[in-house]
């Protein structure tokens, strides 16, 4: 059965990267020296690749001049490869798919830009940012809680047809050869298989399907906030946020920005104060559901468990036991 997601691990080394620039800009250190900071305390050596390690070394190298946010991307762009190795690596042994980090890396880059660009602070917005990803990984250490149980359960309903074989042999019964070497036997080695794998392959999808699937929710609205702040017009931002977003491959909300941007222009207030109010309602939906998919999680766990691995157990454990009493039966007679 499928293992418990750890990708959370990966999006609270980005929001502690981000807190800690964040902290740092808000202290007066330049942005290119607060990244050479952080290199300085993460060792590069032993880091795998695609991790926060190796993207801040990768960052913390760019030339004096170079946009740090575009060394953001150059250095996730470097990371694809690996990273899809390592998910090709987790299938093969039977982990779920799962989003990786390299999202929340590229919601860091666009906001970068935007900020440079556009004049504005960047260090609140990293601040908020960095909460969203705290909130996304306990959401993820929900699921995996989740998911303990049902696991749990499931490998040793997996163990049971060996003990059942096992079982029966002990009671002098030739309940191997039976499943191996007699048709009803083969019938039911190939229905329980067959179940057993619909059961694996259902459980990675109800995993992979549980996880939060957007991982920079509400970032657009702070991207527009980070660009009106700076002093740029609304269209000039509005032109400013599309780019970077369709660059970064981030979604671009514009349902959720003309309401907000109408609601500025009637009542005559600055808009950057109501979009980051409404991005903050954004995360909090984000965060809301994704706790809601951990909870559903538990109990659909349960749905392959009872319709796939426990009739398996019946057809490779306990039929071929019977088969073989009713044979043994049948022949003394």
């Amino acid at each position: 059965m499928a293992k418990a997601p750890d990708s959370w691990v990966g999006l609270d080394q980005v929001s502690a990267v981000v807190e800690r620039l964040a902290v740092l800009l808000a202290a007066g250190i330049t942005p290119n020296a607060a990244w050479g900071y952080l290199a300085e305390a993460e060792p590069e050596s032993e880091a795998p690749p695609g991790s926060a390690a190796r993207i801040v070394h990768a960052v913390s190298r760019a030339e004096a001049g170079h946009s740090l946010g575009e060394a953001i991307l150059e250095a996730v762009s470097a990371s694809v490869p690996a990273v899809a190795t390592s998910a090709r690596r987790a299938a093969r042994s039977g982990q779920p798919e799962t989003p990786t980090d390299l999202s929340a890396w590229r919601g860091l880059a666009a906001a970068w830009i935007v900020a440079t660009d556009s004049g504005a602070p960047l260090s609140q917005s990293l601040i908020d940012f960095a909460a969203c990803l705290r909130s996304l990984a306990q959401a993820r250490r929900d699921a995996s809680v989740a998911l303990s149980g049902p696991a749990a359960t499931a490998k040793l309903v997996l163990a049971l047809p060996a003990v059942g074989v096992l079982f029966g042999m002990a009671l002098g019964f030739d309940t191997l050869g039976t499943l191996f070497t007699t048709i009803p036997g083969l019938l039911c080695l190939i229905a329980g298989g067959s179940l057993l794998i619909a059961g694996r392959a259902w459980n990675r999808r109800l995993v992979a399907g549980s996880q939060p699937t957007e991982l920079t929710p509400g970032l657009v609205l702070d991207l527009f906030a980070i660009a009106v702040s700076g002093g740029a017009s609304l269209d000039r931002a509005d032109f400013a946020v599309s780019h970077v977003a369709q660059r970064c491959g981030i979604g671009n909300a514009r349902d959720r920005i003309e309401p907000v941007l109408d609601l500025a222009r009637r009542a005559g207030v600055p808009a950057a104060a109501l979009l980051r109010s409404e991005a903050d309602g954004v995360r909090r939906d984000a965060t809301s559901d994704a706790h809601r998919r951990a909870a559903r999680l538990a109990v659909t766990l349960m749905m392959p468990l009872g319709l796939c691995v426990l009739p398996a157990f019946m057809l490779l454990g306990v039929a071929p036991l019977m088969i073989a009493i009713l044979s043994s039966t049948v022949g003394a007679l």
